[in-house]
């Protein structure tokens, strides 16, 4: 994935806003990650090289970084337990940030079914990485969410 590009490329249909959001989302976390740079450095930088983003795709792409980042240490912990021990920080660096926002929506948007956030992260996981990846990214977010589902709190911010 190259930093900046376009979320969605070839042909088919057009995603929808909050799709693009999310794949926004995920190019600014995986800078984040890479690079070690301030969020909010890397969120005015990653605009600025898009252009003009329609104001919904932008602030709902930025509120899933900034509630991935200011979760991040939860959420890793969630990681690591469902993962089977697997240390996040040796997953693929893609598939890592995958999980981190769509951990942090299904514990913290109770606004969006956990269906419809498990269901698109598992399709950009095989957009962005591999197709095994979409079936790792399903399992992890299952098992998270039966553990920590709303039963357990998840929905507050």
């Amino acid at each position: 994935m190259q930093p900046g590009s376009a979320p969605s490329t070839g042909a088919g249909p057009r995603p929808s806003r909050r799709r693009q959001a999310r794949e926004f989302a995920l190019q600014i976390l995986y800078q984040r990650d890479a690079g070690g740079e301030p969020i909010e450095t890397i969120i005015a930088s990653f605009w600025e090289s898009q252009g003009v983003a329609q104001p919904d795709i932008r602030s709902f792409a930025e509120e899933l970084v900034r509630g991935a980042e200011r979760h991040r240490e939860s959420i890793d912990q969630r990681i690591l337990a469902a993962s089977e021990h697997w240390d996040p920080e040796r997953m693929a660096a893609i598939d890592r940030t995958i999980l981190r926002l769509a951990i942090f929506e299904l514990l913290h948007r109770d606004d969006i079914p956990p269906k419809v956030s498990i269901n698109e992260y598992i399709e950009i996981a095989k957009k962005f990485s591999t197709e095994d990846s979409g079936s790792f990214v399903n399992g992890i977010l299952d098992r998270i969410w039966r553990e920590h589902g709303p039963a357990t709190g998840a929905g507050s911010s």
